[in-house]
Order: C-alpha cells, then structure tokens, then sequence
C-alpha cells in the first residue's frame, strides 16, 4: 500500500485550523478553497467534492476526533482506487502557529505519483487559506 505525507507549518492559532478542518461539509470554502471548488452532502457523514482538475471523489467521515485535532476520511467507489483512507491532524506550536499533517495510504501503488502531486498542491492551497495576515 502506497502511503503519501505532507506536512505543513502553518501561522495561524491551531483552534483556527482545527474548526476548518473539522467543518466537513465546507472544506472548499474553509480549508482548501480554489483546490476544492465544490462539497456537496451524500448522507449522512458522506460528501462529495470536486477538485480544480475536475476530478470527484465520495468521501466518507470515518472520524473527527476535537481533542486530539483529527479528522479521519475514507474515498469509496473510486474508478482508479481500490483502496484509500486518510488523516489529517493539527499539532499546536504556540499560540499563534500549529503544524498540518496528512496522510494518505491507498491502492495502487501506480498512482503514487499523482497523488503525492495533488497532496502537494493542496497543501500549499490550505497554507495560504489559513495563515493569518
């Protein structure tokens, strides 16, 4: 199983981050807006985005842990995955900066490369999105 990392810093205060990445539905207006342009409700924890490149994925919410600051998702029904799930975590660094963290572990492996690069793009969307002015 493939596994793809990113982690960013952020400056912003991790409560700030935290409460993007936990409102679910909204992850195209509040955590990665421009790299996902629309988040449409599938039931009940299931949304469905759409991402710049025009591509869609059905995510499932497996998890949304507000202690911890992390939110596991699950993409189900995926034409080029057979297997995909996912988290991201907000580590507190001081008051006013945290750390990012994703990860996600899917099959195949082929499509590493693809998903390292959209990782890579998005986490440089929700870097600007979120730091403070």
């Amino acid at each position: 199983m493939a596994s793809v990392r990113k982690e960013i810093a952020i400056n912003a205060p991790a409560a700030r981050v935290w409460a993007a990445l936990a409102d679910f539905h909204a992850v195209h207006k509040r955590l990665a807006p421009g790299f996902v342009t629309d988040s449409k409700p599938d039931g009940d924890g299931v949304r469905v985005v759409t991402f710049a490149n025009g591509t869609s994925a059905r995510e499932i919410l497996v998890d949304s842990d507000a202690e911890r600051m992390r939110l596991v998702y699950a993409i189900a029904g995926s034409e080029r995955l057979t297997n995909h799930s996912a988290s991201a975590q907000v580590i507190a660094e001081g008051e006013h900066s945290c750390r990012f963290v994703w990860i996600a572990d899917f099959l195949p492996n082929a499509i590493a490369p693809y998903i390292d690069g959209q990782m890579q793009k998005g986490a440089e969307i929700m870097k600007q999105a979120l730091e403070c002015p």
